[in-house]
């Protein structure tokens, strides 16, 4: 009886042993979306939450064997008015990878903190999804689309792109669009307000097939060494002249007892 105690209390002991090993060695949110591991953690998007979480989820390094280090970063902004795309070409410099990685299957992964009075529509990149242009997307924070920008909290869009490491043996441009559209604004003396978006987090994640998803190995793409075109990109979103807000409820006022008045008359003559 006691041996077969103690043997218990050893497989217990191994059990316990491999788990610690695996929650020090795995540091990385096992959730297929990272910013759904930060959302499990915290209720709303600040950036120094988000500096702090993505320093404990993805250590400085690469434990991936390999390193890919960016050339270029260039954002613009594509439409007019209320719905714009933010666009992002990213150049990679010449990687030079072991041989035994070119049958990894990579993704990168690429984080849109969204300033406030922006939102992205999840329906919309669905549509993006299934026509091949995204891996993957979803978006976190507040989606309720109808609320204005006074009344909303900031949200987040993660886009998943599926990459085959041989491509970057030479240099390699990825370039995508992401579809925005502006809340309701507060009425201001200008008429318009402005929003400015930084420069989204980049990650790599990549892994031999039939690996389990947590057991990947991850890395992320450091903006230090790139050159930036249009990192603060700026968006100027009409929200109406505060002025204007008096004279145009006193105009619809008016139009509206003249409608009334209209419809009286018409009552009475054919009474």
């Amino acid at each position: 009886m006691a041996t077969r105690r103690c043997i218990q209390l050893f497989i217990y002991f191994l059990a316990t042993c491999s788990s610690l090993a695996d929650s020090v060695s795995s540091p990385v949110p096992a959730n297929k979306f990272l910013m759904q591991s930060y959302y499990d953690r915290y209720t709303i998007l600040h950036d120094s939450d988000f500096d702090n979480f993505m320093s404990q989820a993805i250590p400085s390094g690469s434990s991936c064997g390999f390193v890919l280090r960016l050339s270029d970063l260039k954002r613009t902004l594509i439409g007019e008015g209320s719905h714009r795309s933010v666009s992002t070409l990213i150049k990679f410099q010449t990687q030079q990878l072991k041989c035994e990685l070119l049958s990894y299957s990579c993704e990168f992964i690429i984080i849109e903190r969204l300033p406030s009075g922006v939102f992205a529509d999840p329906f919309e990149l669905q549509h993006l999804v299934h026509r091949g242009i995204f891996s993957d997307v979803a978006v976190f924070g507040d989606t309720n689309l109808e609320l204005p920008s006074f009344l909303s909290n900031r949200s987040a869009v993660e886009i998943h792109l599926l990459v085959n490491p041989n491509i970057l043996q030479e240099p390699t441009d990825i370039k995508m669009e992401l579809p925005l559209h502006a809340r309701y604004q507060p009425l201001n003396e200008s008429g318009y307000s402005t929003v400015e978006f930084g420069a989204p987090d980049m990650l790599v994640r990549c892994g031999t097939k039939g690996k389990v998803e947590n057991h990947y190995c991850f890395f992320k793409l450091e903006k230090d060494d790139a050159n930036l075109y249009g990192p603060h990109t700026v968006w100027r979103i009409p929200s109406g002249i505060k002025a204007h807000a008096d004279l145009v409820s006193a105009a619809t006022f008016i139009a509206a007892l003249l409608s009334l008045l209209h419809v009286c008359i018409i009552y009475i003559i054919a009474d």
